[in-house]
């Protein structure tokens, strides 16, 4: 059973789909248990238990009756941001830059947050905050 895990609705499902194949099988040990660049919908497991899935916004949009509303958001800050421990964040950082990810905070040391805590902060395709940590 998946307690809980984030599904995103993203705009251009082919990049984000792009995206997550690459690195998540590298980055968390997922691997892809439904869907294909063409959409609306993948997700990716770790073991038994949802890691990400990936649905089409504007599929999502007409099913809960908001297709009419803009799909661009205000600027603002960031509301959720998907985090995820990692065994090398230098390396986990690179490999996500080097399959679109736009770069936020290089990799970091965070003795504040822990006195072995190293963080990197990328956005992906979509724009969504993404926190590489290891600890």
């Amino acid at each position: 059973m998946d307690a809980l895990h984030p599904r995103l609705l993203v705009r251009d499902f082919a990049a984000a789909f792009r995206f997550y194949d690459a690195v998540l099988p590298e980055l968390i040990g997922a691997s892809r248990t439904r869907g294909d660049v063409q959409g609306p919908y993948a997700s990716w497991d770790v073991g038994a238990q949802g890691a990400v899935m990936l649905f089409d916004r504007a599929a999502m949009a007409a099913v809960v009756g908001t297709a009419d509303l803009s799909a661009e958001p205000p600027a603002a800050q960031d509301a959720a941001m998907l985090v995820s421990r990692v065994e090398d964040v230098d390396a986990g950082y690179r490999l996500c830059l080097a399959h679109g990810a736009r770069p936020v905070v290089p990799p970091t040391d965070r003795p504040d947050w822990g006195p072995t805590m190293r963080t990197a902060h990328l956005r992906d395709p979509e724009g969504t905050l993404i926190e590489l940590q290891s600890y």
